[in-house]
């Protein structure tokens, strides 16, 4: 049985939470402030959460200073949060839902957990290209999968699309996270529709020849390989790469970050983590706020910037982000690699992606 942790309100912040919030732009003016309510009155949105980055409470906590409503956010993994919204169905107290990656927000829009939602505000700060074609999610920030190399193992400059890591030239040289991992399924969708289905699954193949040791089962531990020199280069969120740069999980994290290069494939497979209005919303005007909110050009610099992501547009100004250089996106809209999901992972557990 999966756990199932309460709702808790995000305080205003002091101490060391307000570092937090010197990472995100000043916020005022954003959003109109309303008037004082007495607490019986006060408004609130309440967020089911698959994200888990103190920089998004600071955040949340701005919303609240800005407008007066309250956030009371639930977090737990994706699934846990998933399975709790089915099963609360009509009664659900969730108004917003903050899933990551392309294929789970268009899963939650087949079963029916979000509503269309018309928004000037949403149609003009989220691309096409980052959000759902019928209105009932939206991107909040990008993240690119990312070839991380250790150079002393593999030349970088050998590296140019993902097609590359096929190569006989990569024998023994290659890491993969599992065939489970959704980040992998959507590069693979990613690949079957720029590639199509037979190219994609000879790309498997030769993947798979490669590698170097069997697959990981998260980002970090594959980075860690990576730097260790058990492997040459291997798929990863470079946002990984970037906290472990940044000291967050350790100097010896740090070390090992060092050692590893960074490089985007050209074209780069963008996806996003995103939020939409849940179907049964209680507070429907509040949740379309808070995502117009987090969506805004200056939150949304401040939201992927905890995070070590990258904002809707542009490249932001995070410093380490800023050290891995540019990436040219291939263009193809996160609902085209939810739709491909299942196909993908049937195509990866045919052709030997363990």
């Amino acid at each position: 049985m999966s756990t199932r942790p309460s709702f808790h309100s995000l305080p205003i912040p002091h101490g060391r939470s307000a570092a937090l919030l010197a990472l995100i732009p000043s916020l005022t003016g954003l959003v109109p402030a309303l008037a004082s309510l007495p607490p019986a009155q006060a408004k609130e949105v309440r967020v089911y959460s698959g994200r888990h980055y103190s920089s998004d409470a600071a955040l949340f906590q701005q919303f609240t200073k800005a407008t007066g409503i309250q956030v009371r956010l639930l977090e737990s993994n994706d699934s846990t949060i998933i399975e709790r919204l089915r099963n609360e169905g009509q009664n659900s107290s969730a108004d917003v839902l903050v899933l990551v990656d392309a294929a789970k927000l268009a899963n939650a829009a087949a079963d029916g957990m979000f509503q269309p939602v018309g928004s000037a505000a949403l149609m003009r700060d989220v691309p096409l290209d980052l959000r759902d074609p019928k209105g009932r999610w939206f991107g909040l920030t990008r993240r690119v999968r990312a070839f991380a190399v250790n150079p002393a193992v593999v030349n970088p400059a050998s590296l140019k699309t993902y097609a590359d890591l096929a190569k006989p030239a990569l024998k023994g040289k290659v890491c993969l996270r599992n065939r489970n991992n959704v980040y992998n399924q959507s590069l693979v969708a990613d690949q079957m529709i720029l590639r199509g289905d037979r190219a994609a699954a000879t790309w498997i193949k030769g993947m798979v020849a490669n590698l170097a040791q069997p697959v990981f089962t998260s980002d970090v531990a594959l980075a860690r390989a990576v730097a260790q020199g058990r492997c040459g280069v291997g798929l990863v969120n470079s946002y990984y790469v970037a906290r472990m740069l940044s000291g967050q999980s350790g100097a010896a994290d740090k070390a090992l970050a060092a050692k590893i290069r960074i490089v985007y494939p050209n074209p780069a497979h963008i996806n996003v983590s995103g939020a939409g209005v849940t179907r049964y919303a209680k507070n429907k005007p509040e949740a379309i706020q808070l995502i117009e909110f987090l969506t805004s050009p200056t939150a949304a610099e401040g939201f992927a910037k905890g995070s070590f992501e990258y904002p809707l547009k542009g490249y932001g100004n995070n410093p380490i982000l800023q050290r891995f250089g540019s990436f040219k996106p291939d263009r193809l809209s996160a609902a085209q690699l939810g739709a491909q999901n299942k196909a993908a992972v049937a195509l990866m557990a045919t052709n030997g992606w363990k």
